[in-house]
């Protein structure tokens, strides 16, 4: 999730296109399947048949992270319209689960400026909406998890041998990867004496695993680098020259990662070091995002509330992140 920003002087451009509310429309109706289909398999792990008493397992998944999108789109969104920039409403992407591949029903949503940003203090203010306006919707979501356990009957429904001692032997297991704040929340939540499912059961929970996954996402979108929503904060907050330096040394930290990841999951270290993902997350970064951000027309430096802002929406990305985040193993 991230919007676009154009950078050309398009001021002097008279003729506007309009918006395509059916597609807007449409977009979202997709997202809007593709998620409560993957909500349902998610929470039950049967994977069909597909029937309407199916699907209704997984809307309390898509209302959840539809909400958390949507509210980090409209962050952007928002923003832009305050500071009078043209900007396109969200375009929600759908990905349906496939088999083979890990599915959360969709791949964010995207909005795109259409006219120019003026300056550094309007980039930041357009460039962090989005993401903090989406960890608060994070944040809803998981305190609401976290408040609302089911009992142990849930997961037997589900696993009916789960307490058995053989229970996952030889079976494929993924693991959700802990962040601080994930962690935080379960210490300050769960009741020592409670159940509480472990990271790799998570998923079968609606509330926790969008709420994880909204952190996931949060995270990668404020990563320092290029025209991510980490890097818009960045370049205006450190300037272009430290920006550059910030955005190699994470990208250099993304590749390293993955290449630890690539080479631990080929050669069966069980080592757990690094994620394989994060390679090909650099390899966009690197190829599309590109590792420097367009120089913006007006350098004025951005005030100090907007300089605490930015520390804390960095403090938000720490809390926020996993260096292992999904683990697959036997």
């Amino acid at each position: 999730m991230d919007e676009q920003f154009n950078y050309t002087t398009q001021d002097t451009v008279k003729k506007k296109s309009k918006e395509n509310y059916l597609l807007h429309i449409g977009l979202f109706a997709v997202t809007f399947f593709t998620t409560t289909l993957a909500g349902a398999d998610w929470i039950t792990g049967f994977g069909g048949p597909y029937e309407l008493s199916y699907l209704k397992i997984g809307l309390s998944y898509s209302a959840s992270i539809l909400f958390i999108i949507a509210s980090h789109e409209f962050g952007h969104y928002f923003a832009a319209k305050f500071h009078k920039v043209k900007a396109t409403l969200p375009y929600f992407i759908p990905f349906p689960p496939l088999p083979g591949f890990i599915s959360f029903g969709t791949m964010g949503a995207v909005i795109k400026t259409k006219s120019a940003v003026p300056n550094k203090k309007v980039m930041f203010d357009i460039g962090a909406a989005g993401p903090i306006a989406g960890f608060i919707a994070c944040l809803a979501v998981l305190i609401y998890g976290f408040t609302n356990v089911p009992g142990v009957d849930y997961i037997l429904h589900i696993h009916p041998n789960y307490f058995d001692a053989d229970y996952g032997k030889n079976a494929l297991s993924l693991e959700f990867g802990d962040t601080i704040l994930f962690s935080f929340l379960r210490w300050l939540f769960v009741s020592p004496n409670s159940f509480f499912p472990p990271m790799t059961e998570i998923y079968h929970y609606p509330f926790l695993c969008v709420g994880w996954f909204g952190l996931f996402i949060t995270s990668m979108n404020m990563i320092p680098i290029g025209q991510l929503d980490g890097g818009h904060i960045s370049y205006t907050l450190f300037g272009e020259k430290n920006h550059y330096k910030i955005s190699v040394v994470c990208f250099l930290f993304l590749f390293v990662s993955g290449v630890f990841g690539i080479v631990d999951s080929m050669l069966e270290l069980g080592f757990n070091i690094g994620w394989s993902g994060w390679f090909f997350w650099a390899a966009v970064l690197y190829l599309v995002i590109k590792l420097k951000h367009p120089p913006v027309m007006n350098t004025e430096p951005i005030d100090v509330k907007r300089k605490i802002i930015g520390y804390i929406s960095f403090i938000i990305f720490i809390i926020s992140f996993s260096p292992n985040p999904i683990v697959l193993s036997i």
